[in-house]
């Protein structure tokens, strides 16, 4: 029998998981990527015996394909995957292409801020209660390489993008949660908010009787958009506040302590809450819930405090890309704030965080190439209006601004590639930084 031939667009790893599941299940496989494959990725197709192409798309062999494995980072409009859609090949996503080999139960996770801190926390929910649960999707290994190269598991934590979820098809969670929606990738979704909206709601458009839809009920564009929606699954609403009494959070009637855990601000406690309900749906019991909670440590770059000088509080929030993100940055603040903002704007909206800003943030700290549209919003809210292309010159003047009992908060709102290699690599520098002034 002619084995199916598969095209796997993008050699990223996305793309090099998808490789390797299709070609352990006698796929027929080329993988092709406009720009150039790593030096790890091309080791591992080499040694897998894959073939592949680098820096073109050569059409001839693109469109011989049964099956095309779409990686998310590419756009449905660009011309090679509008003309074999032309051809009627079938276009998936990796996420798609992975869950036809597994029937583990699948927890998947989406929304605009706040998906990695939940997925990584229910993972370790599950993982400190003894459940055999494997983690990854659009954090660590892709879905495709667990599966490809580990051993299976009984459940998977997935964190799922919208670009992953655009080219879903089958791919049915039993536990959905989407966590909110608010203006992010406008330029993929032809600035229309309703694209994006749509394409985050597909986590859910496979769920049948006895899964699980977790969702924010207080998001506008979350709640607007399940009016009138045909629902299958059972449906949990989580409302999101902006106090929590005595750091607690109450969940089916069980009561934890959020004090005894490292995630700090409403954002976080909403994010608890959702994968709390997802752990109780699981099977575990509150008594290893709260055990968990208090062992859990968050990735860096998320409201993580890299030191103190003096009494001053530094807080590398450099994940913060929207202005979202900065919300609930500032929310999370009880102290004084000098602020360090910017990057590559990416059609904010500042009015969000205006009130929190003129409340909250003392002086305002530009780390940018282009910071004009910062100083036009936000000059004369605050004492103080500086801007900078150097994180040593920012750490300099937030120390100036700062005073006994001040935090210096670095959630830039922006993204990072006018002066970084990207989030990471602004975090990294600014803790880096940081530490130089430590005694």
């Amino acid at each position: 029998m002619k084995s199916m031939k598969v095209v796997i667009l993008g050699a990223g790893e996305s793309g090099v998981g998808a490789a390797l599941l299709a070609k352990k299940n006698s796929y027929e496989v080329f993988v092709s990527d406009f720009g150039e494959i790593g030096k790890e990725f091309k080791k591992e197709l080499n040694a897998n015996k894959i073939a592949f192409e680098e820096g073109k798309h050569t059409e001839e062999k693109i469109f011989e394909a049964d099956l095309i494995i779409k990686s998310p980072g590419i756009p449905d409009k660009v011309p090679v995957i509008q003309e074999s859609l032309k051809r009627g090949i079938n276009i998936i996503s990796e996420i798609e292409f992975a869950a036809k080999y597994t029937e583990a139960k699948i927890i998947a996770i989406t929304g605009s801020n706040g998906k990695t801190t939940t997925t990584k926390l229910i993972y370790h929910l599950l993982k400190t209660a003894g459940i055999d649960v494997g983690l990854g999707g659009n954090i660590g290994f892709s879905f495709a390489r667990l599966l490809a190269q580990h051993k299976q598991h009984a459940f998977y934590v997935l964190e799922l993008s919208s670009f992953q979820l655009d080219n879903i098809q089958a791919f049915r969670p039993d536990i959905a949660i989407l966590l909110n929606i608010t203006p992010d990738h406008m330029d993929r979704y032809d600035y229309k908010l309703s694209n994006y909206v749509q394409s985050k709601f597909r986590i859910m458009m496979n769920q049948r009787p006895g899964d699980l839809f977790i969702y924010n009920i207080s998001d506008v564009n979350i709640n607007q958009s399940m009016t009138g929606r045909s629902i299958k699954m059972d449906t949990v609403s989580v409302r999101q506040h902006e106090f929590f009494e005595n750091e607690k959070i109450e969940v089916e009637g069980h009561a934890f302590k959020m004090s005894e855990s490292s995630l700090k601000g409403p954002h976080n406690y909403f994010n608890a809450t959702c994968a709390i309900i997802a752990a109780l749906k699981v099977g575990v019991v509150p008594k290893l819930i709260q055990k968990a909670l208090k062992t859990f440590t968050n990735d860096p770059h998320r409201l993580e405090v890299v030191a103190n000088i003096n009494d001053i509080e530094f807080i590398n929030d450099s994940k913060a890309t929207n202005v979202d993100a900065v919300y609930y940055a500032l929310l999370a603040m009880k102290k004084p704030v000098v602020w360090v903002v910017g990057g590559i704007d990416k059609g904010n909206d500042y009015q969000l965080i205006e009130k929190l800003v003129k409340e909250k943030v003392k002086a305002i700290v530009c780390l940018g190439l282009d910071n004009k549209k910062l100083f036009d919003f936000f000059e004369g809210t605050t004492a103080e209006m500086l801007e900078t292309q150097s994180v040593l010159e920012a750490v300099k003047m937030s120390i100036e601004f700062a005073e006994k009992g001040d935090v210096v908060l670095l959630s830039p709102a922006c993204s990072s590639f006018d002066l970084f290699k990207n989030y990471k690599d602004r975090g990294d520098q600014f803790r880096e930084t940081v530490q130089l002034f430590v005694n």
